[in-house]
Order: structure tokens, then C-alpha cells, then sequence
């Protein structure tokens, strides 16, 4: 079999990786071959490569990230009352292995969105499944499912989600339907799965929005039990655009 049957025989099989390391390889002098075993150890590392990147990318892209931000670019200060420190305990990803909560609080313009969204990044790029919720979208989600009687279906997709990421909780008025339906959305989370918070009103805030004593208690216990909380300080970040 020559050269180019198998190069097609890849490109048909959609393994893209190996086509090009193969395509970048045959050029190569006999004496500046690899063995057989390293030359497969190659081809298979950067197979596994393109298709981890491939995930990525359909994973950021799915997640309907408001900001194509990263971790990298957030300022971190004592000033901001955000750390290297919780930068870093961040980007690995553990939190949401521990199915932990992140409540990110602050005023308008401290960064909030642009934090949320580098998490939601970063948790793309380990491959965790995310998507990013503004809650103005999600109630109107919400009562539209409850009409149109796809609620159940649209729980078993928010269930499969890894990381959630509400974005502007506090901003819009909350019905008898869409208290439930965050509780319920929560209790299905609560213990196996991440979800993140981004909010202008601080945390001893939220009873008060909520607005509904029991449900507001069981809300806020859901969100707040296993939570890391980070309240954002500082000059609009606005006013220096």
C-alpha cells in the first residue's frame, strides 16, 4: 500500500491527527525515521491531541459563554479581593469534582460576568460539559418549557450539565414556577454537581429576593451549603474601557 492510499484510508476514517503528523512525518530522511514504536506512540498522542482539542472547542462553543474570557486574564489583587491564590485553586477543576458551588458577588462593573465566564472557559478546556444561563433568558426558558410541556426535558439536560453558570441572579423578579423550578433544578444538582453564581446582590440578600420564606430557605441552603464565595471589590472595571 503506498503512501497516499493511507493517508486517504485516515482522512476517511476522520482521523485527523494522525493524517497530519503522518503527512508532517513522511518527508523525514531514513536515517531521521523514528522506530515503529515511537513512530505509533506518535501517531497516537496526536490523534488523542486533535480530538481533545475538538472537545474543547465544542464543549466552549455549546456553553454559550457570554465573554471568551480566561482565568489567565483576571486581575488579581488585594484591592479586588480576589487572590493568585483562588485563581489558581480555580483552574484545576476540583470543584467540580467535589460538586462544589461558586457565589461570585459584587457591584456593577467589579467583573463578575468575566470571572463566571473564564471558570465556564476553563471548565471547557478540562471537558467538562457547561453552559452559561443569564437569568433574564432562563426564566423566560423556563415559563416557555412549562408551556410548551418540555419541562422534564429540559431538567435531563440541565442534569447532564457538569457546571451551570447563572449569571445576574437578583436582577429579575421571580414567579411561584420559577422558584420551584430553581429549586428543583438545585436539588437535582445539590451534592453531584457545580453550579456558579453571579449576582450584584450580596449573599444575605437573597432570602429577601427570593421572596418566598420556605422555598427561599431551601434556595439559598442548596446554593450556600457547599459553596466557595468570592466577593468582588473595587472601581468599575467599566471605567476603564
Amino acid at each position: 500500500m503506498n503512501r497516499q492510499i493511507t493517508l486517504d484510508r485516515l482522512q476517511e476514517l476522520k482521523l485527523a491527527g494522525m493524517e497530519r503528523l503522518y503527512r508532517s512525518m513522511a518527508g523525514l530522511q531514513p536515517d531521521e525515521q523514528p522506530t515503529i514504536d515511537e513512530f505509533m506512540a506518535r501517531l497516537v498522542e496526536a490523534e488523542h491531541l486533535e480530538r481533545t482539542l475538538k472537545r474543547m472547542q465544542i464543549l466552549t462553543r455549546q456553553s454559550k459563554l457570554r465573554y471568551d474570557a480566561t482565568l489567565e486574564q483576571i486581575h488579581c489583587s488585594r484591592e479586588r479581593n480576589f487572590t493568585r491564590d483562588q485563581q489558581l485553586a480555580l483552574s484545576d477543576g476540583t470543584f467540580i469534582l467535589r460538586a462544589e458551588n461558586i457565589l461570585i458577588t459584587g457591584a456593577t462593573g467589579a467583573g463578575k460576568s468575566f470571572l463566571a465566564c473564564a471558570i465556564g472557559r476553563q471548565a471547557c478546556t478540562l471537558g467538562y460539559k457547561t453552559i452559561y444561563l443569564p437569568m433574564n433568558r432562563f426564566l423566560e426558558r423556563i415559563a416557555m418549557a412549562k408551556v410548551q410541556g418540555t419541562w422534564l426535558k429540559l431538567l435531563d439536560y440541565l442534569q447532564k450539565m457538569q457546571l451551570i453558570i447563572f449569571d445576574d441572579f437578583g436582577m429579575q423578579p421571580l414567579t411561584d414556577d420559577t422558584r420551584l423550578a430553581m429549586l428543583q433544578i438545585l436539588e437535582d444538582r445539590y451534592g453531584q454537581k457545580a453550579t456558579v453564581v453571579a449576582s450584584q446582590l450580596p449573599v444575605d440578600k437573597w432570602h429577601v429576593y427570593i421572596n418566598q420564606p420556605t422555598l427561599a430557605d431551601a434556595i439559598c441552603d442548596r446554593l450556600s451549603a457547599k459553596a466557595i464565595r468570592i466577593d468582588l471589590k473595587g472601581e468599575s472595571l467599566r471605567k476603564k474601557i
